[in-house]
Formats: structure tokens, C-alpha cells, sequence
């Protein structure tokens, strides 16, 4: 699961003023789809969906109480899952899609929420989403489903800001109290998403194992590669183990049935044929 907190910019991702031109940008694969007859998503939140833009702008836009005209009013978040992840979440774009709202609504907010160290919870999070199933112009959109959020700098009460791009982590004296802590974030919500779905994550795919890689020690790639083969080893040796044992089923099962064959032919022998 990729989650990309995109910089602000004086473009799409201008965050300083009103969120209407992202709002267009985010419906701008709605205009190719339906020229093409296929269904497309509409905007959702906590509870409810396929909102409005209109409504997304107005909500978003009046929720900026005592922010500077300079400051940022929403962030952007994308929300991006894997080829692997996405065969986990349905076959059809639509039971995709109802898995990503899923996802989002239950494992991504709550821990988005929490991670401010504030003591607040999804209720608290003003936030839209906008499914895509388009990443690329290449024609091959299989696998390609992801997630773009509007998250307001406000809570829901207009009352507390609240900035996923801030580098305080969990701040408990001066001025700012909390703060936000991305790593620990996309550990918890990588988590939430294999137990939702089921999913037994290999080492390798973990964020664990990506961040050590690209960010840790020589010391900690070496440790978390000897973990990766000793993990490996256990899983071949416990395949080997489903192999035999599924062999071994299948010898008794043919050795239960011959018996059974062996007991029919003793109760009806061939009789010779009498001249």
C-alpha cells in the first residue's frame, strides 16, 4: 500500500485558497469514463456517497476558521494499493471500489485521526474521497484503482488544525501539543488493511521492509535480509509439509478404497460358468 502526502503547489495541489480546482481535477477521468458508458464514483465521506462536488468545495471551503490567507486549508492524500492488495479487495471495479470505501472508512481515518496524538477519532476528521481507476495512458488500466483524499486543515468543529505535514511527532510541552507521526502511520494502517483482508503480508512487502531498506543502517538492511531468508526457509518448510501431507491424504484415501473394493469382491465373488 503506497500513501503519498502530495507537497502543496501554486497547481493542483494549491492548498492556500479555495479546493475547487482540485475538486474539478479529481473528476476529470468521470468526463472519459462516461463517454465510454461506464459507471463512475462519485465523492464520499465518513457515512455517506456519490456526493457532489459542489457539496465537497462548499464543506471543505467554509471549514477555516482563524487560518491565514496564506495557510494551507485542506491537504491532499493519495491512497494508492498494490496489484496484490487490489486481488484481495474484489474481482469487479465495483466491489473494489465499496472495499476501498471500506478501507478507508474503517482502518485509514481512524488511524489518520489518531495519529495527531489529540485523543480524536473519525468523527472528528472532515474529509472527502474519490476513487480512480485510471493511473496511467497506457490503455492497461488492470490493477491501476487507487484513492485521492481531501482532508481539511480544520476538524469537523472548526475548532482544531490539524497538519499530516507537520515534522512534530508526538509533542507534549511549548506551544505545540501533538503533532503527527507519517511512519507510524503507515505502519498501522498497513496493518489494519491485512487483518480487514485477510492478508498474510510477506516481509518483503511490508513498509518495515521498504523503509529499512531505502532509510536504515547497513546494520538493520542486514538484519531485516536475515530475517527475510529465515522467514522464507519456514515458509518452504512448511510448504514441503502441505505437500506431503496432502500426499499422504491422498495414499490413504487410495488405500481405503481399494480395502472397500477388496471387501465387495468378498462378499460377491465371480462364479464360474457352469457347462
Amino acid at each position: 500500500m503506497n500513501i503519498d502526502f502530495p507537497p502543496p503547489s501554486n497547481g493542483t495541489y494549491n492548498n492556500a485558497g479555495s479546493s475547487r480546482r482540485f475538486a474539478a481535477y479529481l473528476e476529470h477521468e468521470d468526463l472519459k469514463r462516461m463517454e465510454k458508458g461506464i459507471y463512475t464514483e462519485g465523492f464520499f465521506n465518513l457515512t455517506e456517497k456519490n456526493l457532489y462536488k459542489s457539496q465537497v468545495v462548499k464543506n471543505i471551503d467554509n471549514n477555516r476558521a482563524q487560518l491565514m490567507k496564506t495557510d494551507a486549508k485542506f491537504y491532499a492524500i493519495h491512497v494508492s494499493p498494490s496489484a496484490k492488495e487490489l486481488q484481495l479487495m474484489g474481482n469487479t471495479e465495483q466491489e473494489r471500489a465499496e472495499a476501498m470505501r471500506r478501507y478507508i472508512r474503517e482502518v485509514f481515518i481512524p488511524e489518520y485521526a489518531k495519529n495527531f496524538n489529540k485523543g480524536l477519532s473519525a468523527d472528528d476528521i472532515k474529509f472527502y474521497g474519490k476513487i480512480h481507476f485510471d493511473r496511467d495512458r497506457s490503455g492497461n488500466n488492470e490493477g491501476n484503482m487507487h484513492c485521492h483524499l481531501i482532508v481539511s486543515r480544520k476538524d469537523q468543529g472548526n475548532k482544531i488544525k490539524l497538519s499530516p505535514l507537520t515534522n512534530h511527532r508526538n509533542t507534549k510541552k511549548g506551544v505545540i501539543k501533538g503533532g503527527f507521526d507519517r511512519t507510524s502511520l503507515f505502519q498501522q494502517v498497513e496493518k489494519g488493511f491485512d487483518k480487514l483482508f485477510n492478508y498474510s503480508r510477506p516481509l518483503e512487502e511490508s513498509f518495515e521492509y521498504y523503509n529499512i531498506m531505502k532509510n536504515g543502517s547497513i546494520k538493520k538492511q542486514l538484519e531485516i535480509q536475515e530475517q527475510q531468508i529465515t522467514h522464507e526457509k519456514g515458509n518452504k518448510r512448511d510448504n514441503q509439509q502441505v505437500i506431503y501431507s496432502e500426499n499422504e491424504r491422498k495414499k490413504q484415501q487410495a488405500i481405503k478404497e481399494q480395502e472397500e473394493i477388496n471387501i465387495q469382491k468378498e462378499k460377491n465373488p465371480k462364479r464360474g460358468i457352469r457347462r
